[in-house]
């Protein structure tokens, strides 16, 4: 394993942050992993040397944090845990979900609570929310840093102008500056190379991709994608513009390169991100072993100046997804 550090927060965390969206309950999306298949991948990252892992309290309704909470039971102190709030979380209950105090307070209890944990090292919002200004959540999110609930605070997908905005708002009241980004982005998904990564490399800020592979597309020929339960199942996949512009192009050329060095399509994906200077830790998720350890392979996988160029050339503009 290789490790770096997490923006400017002085904390190391492995290259690979293992994203735990794939564990919980299968009756959530088909599929999800049970508890046991997911403690078995969490256990075997632990013994690669993984010590970065994300979920979040609407990953399988909460189930995937107490599963992630009770894999690291005897780990909590050499492992760093991100989890994340947002998304409504009870249907009768609209104070739920957003980023209102209420909201905040109350959501980062009940992942305390099934964590197991007394702080989580890194608490972000998991998107932008129009309802509550944010100076009331950096509020919010401050006070829990001070309590000890928390130890660093991030955003995910948003709008370049608005964590602007936000780094802004915490500078001018004094309230703890979100240290990190966790957005869209991977070689068949660019567009955050026009503004958000720029802003947060001048920064200092943690940059953590989410669906490094595209959700799948950039794991095999894309004819085939469909061919796989979750391409089958999971709507989210076509809701992104993958598939759009030079998608296909971009398939095909890590396709062609990984047939060339005799490695496997994901494994030049995600190669690509690790040569990526403002990419601190692309969060990967999985559903086997194999496909663990086959990431973590990819950290010795070399890409020429001129390999990326091939890879990056097909790429044309596609409309900005993943905000919502």
């Amino acid at each position: 394993m290789e490790y770096t550090t997490l923006g400017n927060t002085g904390t190391t965390v492995s290259k690979i942050c293992l994203g735990c969206m794939s564990f919980g309950d299968s009756d959530w999306r088909d599929w999800v992993l049970d508890e046991e298949d997911g403690t078995e991948i969490v256990e075997r990252a632990l013994e690669l040397g993984v010590n970065f892992f994300d979920t979040a309290n609407m990953y399988s309704n909460g189930e995937s944090e107490r599963v992630l909470g009770e894999a690291l039971e005897g780990h909590r102190e050499e492992t760093v845990v991100a989890t994340k709030a947002y998304f409504q979380m009870d249907e009768d209950d609209p104070n739920s979900g957003g980023l209102s105090r209420k909201a905040i307070e109350q959501e980062l209890q009940h992942s305390l609570d099934r964590l197991g944990m007394d702080t989580i090292d890194l608490y972000q919002i998991h998107r932008w929310d129009y309802n509550t200004p944010i100076e009331e959540t950096l509020a919010t999110l401050d006070d829990a840093v001070r309590r000890g609930d928390v130890r660093y605070v991030g955003g995910s997908s948003m709008w370049a102008r608005q964590f602007a905005a936000s780094l802004h708002a915490s500078e001018r009241e004094g309230y703890e500056r979100f240290a990190t980004m966790q957005n869209h982005y991977n070689l068949a998904y660019r567009e955050e190379e026009r503004e958000m990564l720029p802003l947060c490399e001048r920064e200092g800020i943690g940059v953590m991709p989410w669906s490094p592979l595209a959700r799948g597309y950039l794991t095999r020929p894309h004819e085939d994608v469909d061919a796989t339960l979750r391409g089958e199942t999971e709507e989210h996949l076509y809701e992104h513009p993958y598939r759009e512009g030079g998608g296909p192009a971009v398939n095909e050329r890590v396709a062609e390169l990984a047939d060339e060095k005799g490695v496997k399509m994901a494994q030049i994906a995600l190669s690509w991100l690790f040569h990526k200077d403002w990419v601190d830790t692309p969060i990967v998720g999985t559903t086997s072993v194999e496909h663990l350890e086959d990431a973590i392979e990819a950290l010795d996988i070399d890409l020429s100046d001129s390999d990326i160029d091939w890879l990056e050339e097909p790429y044309e503009p596609v409309r900005v997804s993943g905000h919502e």
